[in-house]
């Protein structure tokens, strides 16, 4: 099997000669905030669908009624919505209070020492394989233009202009768990009861293998193996709560 075609089935295609998409086009360069938030989403709607699913299979698995499974959805749902926003929140400020210590120390470095700073740039360059007079080269036209964002880009993969912002990412978090765990919640409230396990197992199925194709196509990863990832734990969750549930409610009945 040729390259080419080895290439073509196990990552995302990236154009050719005549029509070139590079992936980083294709991954909207420039855009890091959307971007973060729309990794923050894909991962909370699939929170959303197993986690709230796995509420209601349980409580299903214990009881019938319709009331009861309605309010340990809504309560998982409202709960797992709050956390998801604030944890992502916390992890996404820790980020950025991070990036912003560093740039901060990298401010002084250059301040205080800018030709020091200058060498280290055209050293680093060298090191990823240009000739030294380039890398002196580069390195002087960088630190004339932005020595910060030259120095902040190469040693630690940081865009001074696009931080990471964790309201955006906590919203998108906190606003995707809600509409993923609706689709459990409403296939077992709304189906009726003799259908209700099955058409709950088949949203859950369908659902995340959808979050994890999205997670895949952002990621730029293996489609297959993140979809059968999440198919998966879907199932697994429903299966053991309804597991437990069901000696519950007999015990309990």
């Amino acid at each position: 099997m040729g390259a080419g075609k080895a290439r073509s089935m196990s990552s995302p295609e990236i154009g050719t000669d005549s029509d070139p998409q590079h992936w980083h086009e294709q991954t909207d360069a420039g855009n890091g905030n959307r971007l973060n938030a729309l990794r923050a989403a894909v991962p909370g709607a699939n929170d959303g669908i197993v986690s709230t699913a796995g509420i209601v299979m349980g409580v299903a698995g214990a009881t019938s009624d319709r009331t009861t499974i309605l309010i340990a959805g809504v309560a998982g749902l409202v709960a797992g919505a709050m956390s998801m926003g604030t944890g992502e929140y916390v992890s996404v400020s820790t980020q950025r209070d991070s990036e912003k210590s560093i740039l901060r120390l990298e401010a002084e470095e250059l301040e205080a020492m800018p030709e020091t700073e200058q060498r280290e740039l055209a050293k680093m360059y060298e090191e990823k394989g240009l000739d030294a007079a380039l890398a002196e080269q580069v390195a002087a036209q960088l630190t004339a233009h932005d020595a910060l964002a030259a120095h902040a880009d190469i040693e630690f993969g940081i865009d001074p202009d696009e931080l990471t912002n964790p309201r955006h990412a906590a919203w998108a978090s906190m606003i995707a768990f809600t509409l993923g765990a609706l689709l459990p919640l409403l296939c077992v409230v709304l189906v009726p009861a003799d259908a209700r396990i099955v058409i709950t197992v088949l949203a859950v199925v369908l659902a995340p293998a959808l979050t994890g194709f999205v997670s895949a196509r952002l990621s730029l990863s293996p489609r297959l193996r993140a979809i059968l990832r999440n198919v998966i734990g879907g199932l697994l969750a429903m299966g053991v709560t309804y597991l437990i549930g069901s000696p519950v409610g007999m015990g309990i009945g």
